[in-house]
């Protein structure tokens, strides 16, 4: 019998490698094919300014989130808290900012349990301070009612317009804000000075920019109160300075002054917050002022309505804040109307 024959190439191998070890990158005993075609390892990346910028940009997205969230769910807790009798008398405009609204912003006057100031309200309290906004849909007005403007008040006849509120709470306030101007009011917020200087502290505090400022609220210190003491230009100050520059009426700096002066401080304060606000100071405290800001306030709006009146706040400018209102407390009609007009046209 002839041997057998070998294939003319020669006999066929395959060529084996080990296994990688536990505890070394060197070749072990498994048996496994060798590739030929090795692919070289990919170098590791390096944190090059494009990968750096993306970091920084999603932190800062996150960051931003959660100062949202914060907003939502505070705002969220606080909404209807105004009464039902006042909710039933809002509504009938789109969601802000992309459309346009007439909110009714009222600051109570109350105080807590025990306070030392004379006069003082522990109760529902007066409006100490009354203002239409009108914002969204690329509006942005405003217009302050001096608080002892005379009016006619549903079902209590002639008195100061913030007699309202203390009457009837935010339902009459509103009923005769509308029948004294003819807006319609979409929705009411309610600022709780009180709570005000949480918000401003949670701010970081605000600069604010006017004339000198000598005030005793509550009697001053040595009576149990509190005394604000502002040199005239640039002060930076915190929310105990903020709620007593709001409260002041009687200012040692200057006596001759009235009602009207004190709503234009106050508006003041407000464009003071809204520059804070979008200062690099306020991104590191997102959080703390999306928790603060609604819990400083009370209103009918939902989350995201609230939201959306403070991004239309945000982006517009600061207009100047119309002053309605006279020594006398008696308004002309013509004069009236010409407050309301501009204020409807945004």
């Amino acid at each position: 019998m002839p041997p057998p024959t070998q294939p003319e190439d020669g006999p066929e191998y395959r060529v084996y490698r080990s296994r990688t070890s536990w505890f070394s990158r060197g070749e072990g005993s498994d048996l496994t094919p060798l590739r030929e075609d090795k692919r070289p390892r990919r170098p590791r990346r390096g944190w090059s300014g494009g990968r750096i910028a993306r970091w920084v940009l999603g932190l800062a997205g996150l960051w931003i989130l959660v100062g949202l969230l914060a907003f939502l769910i505070s705002a969220q807790i606080q909404q209807g808290s105004i009464g039902d009798d006042a909710n039933q008398l809002l509504g009938g405009s789109g969601l802000p900012p992309f459309s346009a609204s007439n909110i009714l912003v009222l600051g109570s006057d109350q105080r807590r349990e025990g306070t030392k100031e004379p006069g003082a309200q522990t109760t529902t309290g007066r409006s100490d301070s009354i203002m239409l906004m009108r914002v969204g849909g690329g509006a942005n007005s405003r217009l302050s009612i001096a608080r002892d403007t005379i009016v006619d008040i549903p079902g209590r006849g002639r008195d100061k317009i913030n007699a309202a509120f203390a009457f009837g709470g935010t339902a009459l306030a509103t009923q005769t804000v509308e029948n004294y101007t003819g807006v319609d009011v979409n929705h009411v917020v309610v600022v709780n000075f009180e709570n005000f200087p949480d918000l401003i502290d949670a701010m970081g505090g605000v600069t604010y920019r006017g004339s000198c400022v000598v005030s005793r609220i509550n009697g001053g210190f040595r009576n149990g109160g509190y005394t604000l003491r502002l040199p005239a230009g640039k002060s930076h100050i915190d929310g105990k300075q903020a709620l007593a520059l709001a409260r002041t009426r009687k200012n040692e700096c200057a006596k001759n002054e009235n009602d009207l002066t004190r709503a234009r401080r106050q508006q003041k304060v407000i464009s003071s917050m809204k520059r804070r606000l979008l200062s690099p100071f306020a991104f590191v405290r997102l959080p703390l002022i999306g928790w603060a800001a609604p819990k400083s306030l009370r209103s009918d709006m939902s989350g995201p309505t609230l939201l959306g009146v403070f991004a239309a706040l945000t982006v517009a400018g600061s207009p100047q804040t119309e002053v309605l209102g006279s020594a006398s407390g008696i308004v002309s009609d013509e004069r009236k109307r010409r407050a309301v007009r501009r204020l409807l046209a945004g």
